[in-house]
């Protein structure tokens, strides 16, 4: 079973691998890159509906595998219209490629809390622990993240053959799918593998009598989070996971344009690093594998509010680290923030998603894991990222800049990144201080 789930988290997070870092260059080629912003926060938009809804319907069917092919099947469809919309018009429009981007996250967002509903119920149904038995599946999503980052980044296609680069410095090199839409076609095909692969995972073994005596499954949804919140634990929980959730997508959607906008200035222009955002971002998410098996033996060691707060710190280290780091003598400081994103991303959404699995009740853990992520991906990242591309955009702007060993130039992300950085550093700061003070149950899982 364990060994099942691993290759569904493999290809749960392949999806998200293809195109999740290098989107924002890709919408910075083809020049709306000042919209990169939105893009990041439709997965809060999207978060806020989507994802609690289907996992309240998971609780209801009893059916979450079921409910996770349908949506990789349906949202890899959509994925294959952009990929088609962004190969024949390089200049991209906003008003067509962002409802079609919201309606793919409509029915992928979901996905992340019914593979874990369906990951937890599998694991507890075959008598394993979920504590100490989901990190090691989870990390393999994990591998299957960077391996799509590593083939996306150095992949490009042409006349008719497929090719790999780690260089910008030859005619192909900025033919990569880091930089176009080829890098949405890679997310469609995972998709479908992922979602004929869910087929054909166990069915999950239905709510006993007593469940259903009780029921179970007739609970509203205003119920539900009355009961969620009406516990002070798990309800000062989750408005930290709203304050939390936005550094994610800060990540996510900056890093790479950041590391990018180096070519353009003379001193860096030939640096590996400034070629290969994508595969440098990649260490973040080779340091996520490493330091995912912490996250069992910390919860058990010193609780959750130990947990959460070293994560928010690593939030806050990575930020000032990019802020001062530069593909030159600096180099040291770019790895070192994708080196602390380990502790950063799994002491905040491992650990939050085991937390909130073992203090929901019984009958609504679906929907607690929905609501989780309406949290963290819905309300956080929505307004928080929109205020974040804000302060990115009034310091940093694209602009066409010519590279050494390439007749066309290209659109970069130009500015003084050292301000946004600081600010989002000094914000992470900031919710930890505040996790501290106002979180005081330091249960241990």
């Amino acid at each position: 079973m364990k060994a099942r789930l691993s290759l569904l988290y493999f290809l749960q997070f392949g999806v998200w691998g293809c195109y999740l870092t290098s989107f924002g260059q890709f919408l910075g080629s083809g020049g709306i890159g000042s919209k990169i912003a939105w893009f990041y926060a439709a997965i809060g938009l999207v978060s806020i509906i989507t994802p609690s809804l289907l996992g309240r319907l998971a609780d209801r069917t009893g059916r979450p595998e079921r409910l996770l092919a349908f949506c990789h099947f349906s949202a890899a469809v959509v994925m294959f219209s952009m990929w088609r919309y962004g190969m024949t018009h390089p200049h991209l429009e906003f008003g067509v490629i962002y409802p079609l981007y919201l309606l793919f996250l409509a029915l992928y967002m979901p996905t992340m809390a019914l593979a874990n509903t369906a990951a937890f119920g599998l694991l507890t149904q075959s008598g394993h622990n979920t504590v100490t038995s989901f990190p090691s599946i989870r990390i393999w999503g994990t591998v299957g993240f960077v391996a799509a980052m590593w083939f996306v980044n150095s992949a490009y296609w042409k006349d008719g053959g497929l090719g790999f680069s780690l260089s910008d410095d030859i005619t192909v090199g900025h033919m990569r799918f880091q930089y176009n839409a080829m890098q949405l076609l890679c997310s469609g095909i995972m998709g479908i593998l992922a979602a004929l692969y869910s087929i054909l995972l166990p069915s999950l073994k239905p709510l006993d009598t007593t469940c259903r005596n009780v029921d179970a499954f007739k609970i509203s949804m205003k119920d539900s989070i009355k009961t969620l919140f009406g516990k002070r634990e798990i309800g000062v929980f989750l408005i930290f996971v709203i304050l939390s959730g936005v550094c994610l997508q800060i990540s996510n959607g900056f890093v790479t344009p950041f590391i990018t906008h180096f070519s353009g200035i003379p001193e860096y222009m030939d640096s590996f690093a400034s070629g290969n955002a994508t595969m440098l971002f990649s260490l973040s998410q080779i340091s996520e594998a490493a330091c995912i098996l912490l996250v069992g033996i910390s919860l058990k060691w010193r609780g959750i509010r130990f947990v959460y707060a070293i994560g928010l710190l690593a939030w806050a280290l990575r930020f000032m680290m990019l802020g001062f780091g530069n593909p030159g003598e600096g180099l040291w400081l770019i790895v070192g923030s994708m080196l602390v994103y380990g502790l950063a991303f799994n002491f905040i959404t491992i650990a939050g998603h085991l937390y909130i699995q073992q203090v929901a009740p019984s009958n609504m853990k679906g929907f607690a894991q929905g609501l989780m992520m309406f949290m963290s991906n819905g309300i956080g990242a929505t307004f928080g990222t929109i205020a974040a591309g804000s302060i990115v955009n009034k310091w940093c702007h694209w602009e066409m800049v010519g590279l050494s060993g390439s007749e066309a130039p290209m659109r970069l992300f130009m500015g003084e990144w050292i301000y946004p950085w600081s600010i989002f550093a000094f914000y992470a700061f900031v919710v930890m201080i505040l996790w501290l003070l106002f979180f005081r149950n330091k249960t241990i899982l």
